[in-house]
């Protein structure tokens, strides 16, 4: 559970010697108690020499300490801050591809784009997987936290506000500092294996790290992380017929024949991931330390979900959506597409601290590269015909940053209660985002025209040319690939002090240039916190912030074919998005993209005595010029073939619509977080450590834009009603986290108990929306330490097997019933057992 209270937070930022600077600096009686679990400092959202705590920083922060990270069987970093995190929200099922293998995340109701993401204070780049097929934050290109190895992590400070004053663009909803474990010297080793209750899903996973010293007061700590999970078996509904009709008879084999068939419904990847990493420091004299750390991993995905299950001609006795794309005699039986994805991910920091003319001071560069392999297996070109191949390489996309930090910060007397902290800095950004050409067969069209003849096949699509490009999803072309960089150019100022012994104020600017659309932005902050009583807290702030549009948003084009939901039927459409600066965008009425731009506030009270700890915040985000894909405009209800005659002008012809990104929508989120910690010690019963958290959230789309000129004649919605509802009702707006971790001697129980709040899974048509109730999902966990370096546990999520409520909208593959959006899954139980190993 999230804790600031029991986290532990030790000084894994800092070198050894800054340690000792800070632990004078701390009250005799703090540094007594740090002696024992180390003091709570925190290192994000507080600049200069002068720490804040947990306990009496203006701004919500919480710590999750290595162990809270480990009491689970699930994998990767956001599952973990999932369950972790009340504010934090990821959908079963985002969308179709590569939304699908590498979900979306949602925190206080915006999309994972606006929270900033940084390793051991480091900004972190984003993937190159853009998610332009996901409902749920839709566009977004956030940093992939699964590829950071969980054995590496010391600590995670996770800052509830907007911080982007002091780091950037991004920090809207908030910052995740993953600070990297310190520990100069043993190894820790754990395995992990489990799976569902009853559908499959295998896990197995091996992790662990190795810390030595390192020269003189130095160390280098070295980590590990295999793990393979498999996918489920199908959640879905059994099909009855699986090859066409007879005579309307069913077909003989149906008898040997699987129907369950919707293989992508469910957990539908089968992963395969390693990631690895080093942290490292060096003191290099008195006041002088360098400092090094790195991450990289290697990604492996076959999913099922990327792609669909493309039907027989005559299956299940009802229309055939795929129709002419499935050539028999490649596919008598319909075929199940599946994406793949081999991604390649790294990260290198080096950097050095010391103490210059009275400034501490540290300088560093960092570089981070994300490099999608993409492809497609068991399906084909129908457009080639039977010759047609069934596997497909379908591009590359590939994302560079490159950081480099200069930051000074001293602290000046001038007769308050303690000295102001000054803190000041510059950085320098180049990023890139190249989008790369796949085969030709993945994408071209092959003139194949289906022969008339006396098969029902040929009866029913005799003489039609298939669509060009693959079933499942279409590779990228020479006219889609893209390369596009820009830099950015940064100042900040930040300075903080108590101006009374109960009373602090910081104040924070920052201005940064950029040399592509987004122009030049500049956000300021200012935060406090008076101290009431002992214990009793009033704090608060206020921040401007933005976010810059990704190099992906701006540059990034597909040609899709997609399944779109109208009412209670599927439509299969072909749909190209389109580059926001491309002619045919231009011509429909896309400007370029400039930066989103926010206005935050937040008023909180906490409340600390002994062992019990209270924090209530609330907050308001309001987001201009957001940015969001259109709708497809081209389709029979919205702007038909008035929108194809301008894609035709403009050199696009063969698809049904288009799509691309504007900044279109102004919105307004408000909520309320709450978290109380207790702990109690008893000397027969063990020690309890209870934890509850509460997170409410409400977005309100405040405006919508109206057409743009060039089609303002047109019948035309540019950004429509499930659209508008999927950012609003979409995700649960509460969530309530309700723990109990408890030890006794050798052993340990952990007990999480986590309400998800209703949701909807909206249509274009109201009377097909689909509403699913709050349910209650418990998680488990029973460990034993069986000798000081030996320990083994037990335990199970989701223990009572609890799914969405029925009541999707079963598709003719028989997928549905428990809707996409479920927050805590669509397979049931899983259950799981790790040993772990200290030497």
């Amino acid at each position: 559970m999230v804790s600031s209270l029991l986290a532990g937070a030790s000084l894994v930022a800092f070198s050894p010697a800054r340690a000792e600077e800070i632990a004078e600096e701390v009250p005799a009686d703090a540094a007594a108690a740090a002696a024992a679990e180390g003091p709570a400092i925190v290192v994000t959202g507080a600049r200069g020499r002068i720490q804040r705590s947990v306990a009496d920083s203006p701004v919500p922060i919480d710590v999750i300490s290595p162990q809270e990270l480990k009491s689970t069987g699930r994998t990767g970093l956001k599952e973990i801050l999932g369950n972790i995190i009340p504010s934090l929200s990821m959908p079963a099922l985002g969308g179709g591809g590569t939304s699908a293998s590498v979900r979306p995340i949602s925190i206080r109701g915006l999309s994972g784009d606006y929270v900033l993401v940084l390793v051991n204070g480091k900004r972190r780049h984003t993937t190159s997987l853009i998610n332009n097929l996901s409902r749920i934050s839709g566009g977004s290109t956030p940093v992939d936290i699964d590829l950071i190895p969980t054995s590496a992590v010391g600590r995670i400070e996770v800052l509830r506000d907007g911080a982007a004053a002091q780091y950037g663009s991004d920090a809207i909803s908030g910052v995740i500092n993953i600070i990297l474990d310190n520990t100069p010297s043993g190894g820790e080793l754990s395995v992990t294996g489990g799976q569902l209750y009853e559908k499959g899903g295998a896990l197995a996973q091996v992790s662990g790290s190795y810390g030595t010293p390192l020269g003189d007061g130095g160390f280098v700590r070295f980590s590990v992380e295999a793990k393979y999970h498999d996918r489920a078996d199908s959640s879905a509904e059994p099909v009855p017929y699986v090859y066409p009709l007879v005579n309307g008879q069913p077909d003989p084999r149906e008898a040997d024949a699987n129907h369950l068939i919707a293989g992508g419904y469910g957990r539908s990847n089968r992963d395969k991931i390693v990631n690895t990493s080093y942290n490292a420091e060096l003191p290099v004299g008195d006041d002088t330390t360098l400092y090094s750390f790195s991450t990289l991993s290697y990604r492996n995905i076959n999913d099922a979900r990327g792609a669909y299950f493309a039907a027989p001609t005559g299956y299940g006795g009802a229309a055939n959506t795929s129709g002419a794309s499935v050539l028999p005699q490649l596919y008598p039986a319909g075929f199940q597409a599946y994406r793949r994805i081999w991604e390649w991910d790294w990260q290198a920091a080096l950097g050095l601290r010391t103490e210059f003319l009275g400034w501490s001071l540290d300088v560093s560069s960092s570089y981070g590269r994300d490099n999608v392999k993409l492809g497609a297996e068991n399906t084909l070109n129908p457009s080639i015909g039977p010759d047609s191949k069934s596997s497909f390489f379908m591009g590359r996309q590939k994302q560079d940053l490159w950081v480099n930090n200069l930051d000074l910060s001293r602290d000046v007397d001038i007769g308050l209660a303690r000295p102001v902290s000054l803190s000041l800095g510059v950085e320098h950004r180049w990023e890139r985002f190249r989008n790369i050409a796949g085969e030709p067969d993945s994408y071209r069209d092959g003139g194949y025209v289906i022969p008339v003849d006396d098969t029902p096949f040929g009866q029913l699509y005799g003489g039609r040319s298939p669509s060009p490009g693959l079933v499942s999803f279409t590779g990228t072309s020479p006219a889609d690939e893209s390369s596009i960089s820009r830099n950015n150019l940064a100042a900040y100022v930040d300075v903080s002090t108590d101006l009374t012994p109960g009373w602090f104020l910081g104040l924070a600017g920052r201005f940064e240039h950029y040399s592509d659309s987004a122009g030049n932005t500049f956000s300021a902050k200012a935060s406090t916190r008076v101290e009431l009583a002992r214990g009793l807290a009033l704090r608060g702030g206020v921040n401007t912030g933005f976010r810059a549009p990704s190099l992906a948003q701006t540059a990034f084009s597909t040609t899709q074919n997609t399944v779109t939901l109208i009412g209670n039927e599927r439509v299969s459409t072909v749909s190209k998005f389109l580059p926001v600066n491309s002619a045919a965008a231009v011509a429909l009425g896309a400007r370029p993209l400039k930066p989103e731009k926010s206005l935050n506030f937040t008023a909180g009270v906490t409340y600390e005595t002994g062992p019990f700890r209270l924090t209530i915040d609330a907050y308001q985000i309001r987001i201009d010029d957001r940015i969001v894909k259109t709708e497809f405009l081209g389709t029979a209800s919205n702007g038909g073939s008035a929108i194809k005659d301008i894609l035709v002008a403009n050199g696009i012809d063969d698809v049904d619509s288009a799509q691309f990104f504007t900044n279109a929508i102004d919105t307004r989120t408000r909520g309320v977080d709450v978290v109380g910690e207790y702990t109690l010690d008893t000397a027969s019963l063990g020690t309890f450590r209870l934890n509850a958290a509460y997170s409410y959230n409400r977005t309100k789309i405040l405006h919508v834009i109206d057409n743009p000129e060039e089609l303002s004649s047109l019948n035309v919605t540019l950004f429509g009603r499930q659209a508008q509802r999927d950012l609003v009702v979409a995700l649960p707006r509460s969530k309530v986290v309700l723990s109990n971790n408890w030890s006794l001697g050798r052993i340990r129980a952990l007990l999480r108990v986590t309400r998800f709040g209703k949701y909807t899974e909206s249509s274009n048509v109201a009377a097909s929306d689909r509403t699913f109730g709050a349910k209650w999902v418990t998680d488990a966990e029973l460990g034993y330490q069986i000798t000081d370096n030996l320990d083994i546990a037990l335990g199970a999520n989701n223990l009572f097997d609890v799914y969405p409520k029925r009541n999707g909208i079963i598709a003719a593959d028989g997928s549905g019933a428990y809707g996409n959006f479920a927050p805590f899954g669509l397979s049931g139980g899983f259950y799981y057992a790790r040993l772990g190993i200290r030497f």
